[in-house]
């Protein structure tokens, strides 16, 4: 059951263009506690930016937590590591041993949510990691990504969600955890937007974040849009879609058409199926698309860091927020609307059909990789 507050003041930030500036500003201005949690942190220069920034609040004596997962941040240099470390910031990886060498199930159960809360008063919540937007390959113009701040009631539940994963696996790591406190916080309400905070994990949440899309997917009206760069959906997520646009809801898909990994193909093995069904899709060519949004009937809106893959939806340590607001809505549509009108390619259902065998028959054969994968992992787990 999702459960909403309605006194939030959430702001949509776009890239980090956006994103970063804010993020610095809400380190600069902690008093008591930071914790970031995040999937990449990458050496470049937004890195540094950002780490800078939690060396200054560690220095003023701010509790500063650092949760970084050890596959998705293996790269970043342990020197820098301990430069962190050594400036007082508190770092650590979440399952960090992922040799090439061995299968074990935990390898494929990953940190991938992208969550910062600060003083228990502000949150940051989206899809972009620490990462800078020009850091992508062939020079391609910056990646679309985005993320939202969040003020207001939702507060607690997102303080406590992060202060929990950090104490859990500090407790597995065998390492002292933190005892400190914020001092009583009298008001969080703060704005009039309705929102609930929506995560997945292995134990008590594990398809909260797929059954807030079902219900609003099932309950839609008019229309349904959705950007999402991983876009591999089980069963239950592509008959949801098929009977939406079946009752007249206009169903379109933005999804990513530079193809980063090979197990990203396992997307066209429906588009034949979806285009039958009168499902618009667009392929977003100008550069890569980290999107994990969707608007549906102007009103209802999700900005995380889930895609809506296996990995996602059945594996990862996800976050979402879901906000029911029409001016947030219309502004991330907008917006998503640009992207289309700019970068995508639509894909048309006669040409489809026509070509492209080998990478329809290809695209199966991926996908039964993945189900495949994914089947031997999915089962609860303790982290």
């Amino acid at each position: 059951m999702i459960h909403f507050t309605s006194s939030n003041h959430i702001q949509l930030l776009r890239n980090g263009l956006e994103y970063f500036p804010e993020l610095e500003r809400a380190i600069d201005h902690a008093r008591h506690e930071i914790y970031l949690q995040t999937y990449i942190y990458e050496a470049d220069p937004t890195g540094y930016r950002i780490g800078n920034a939690l060396k200054r609040a560690a220095a003023r004596g701010v509790a500063t937590h650092v949760l970084l997962d050890g596959f998705g941040s293996k790269d970043l240099p342990k020197s820098y590591v301990q430069e962190l470390e050594e400036a007082g910031v508190n770092v650590m990886f979440y399952r960090p041993k992922i040799s090439p060498w061995t299968f074990k199930r935990s390898r494929l159960r990953r940190l991938h949510r992208k969550l910062v809360v600060v003083d228990g008063m502000l949150a940051f919540i989206g899809g972009i990691n620490i990462i800078d937007d020009y850091n992508v390959p062939n020079n391609d113009p910056p990646r679309i990504d985005y993320a939202v701040s969040v003020r207001g009631e939702l507060l607690p539940k997102i303080r406590a969600s992060a202060r929990n994963l950090w104490r859990g696996i500090a407790w597995s790591h065998l390492r002292r955890v933190d005892a400190s406190s914020l001092p009583p916080i009298k008001q969080y309400a703060v704005g009039t937007m309705r929102a609930a905070y929506v995560v997945r994990d292995n134990l008590l949440h594990r398809r909260d974040i797929e059954q807030a899309y079902l219900q609003a997917i099932n309950e839609a009206k008019t229309e349904i849009l959705i950007a999402n760069a991983y876009f591999v959906p089980g069963t239950n997520f592509r008959r949801a879609l098929v009977m939406a646009a079946r009752r007249g809801v206009s169903v379109r898909l933005l999804l990513q058409g530079k193809k980063e990994y090979m197990l990203m193909f396992a997307t066209h093995a429906f588009y034949s199926d979806f285009l039958a069904e009168g499902i618009r899709i667009y392929e977003y060519r100008k550069s890569f698309m980290h999107s994990k949004v969707a608007v549906i009937d102007h009103e209802w809106a999700t900005v995380g860091s889930s895609n809506i893959d296996a990995f996602s939806l059945l594996l990862s340590r996800e976050a979402n927020v879901v906000i029911v607001d029409r001016p947030f809505a219309g502004n991330l549509r907008a917006d998503i609307e640009q992207s289309i009108a700019d970068g995508a390619v639509e894909i048309v259902a006669d040409s489809w059909k026509r070509g492209n065998y080998l990478k329809r028959f290809f695209s199966w054969w991926v996908y039964l990789l993945v189900r495949i994968v994914t089947g031997l992992v999915i089962q609860p787990d303790r982290h």
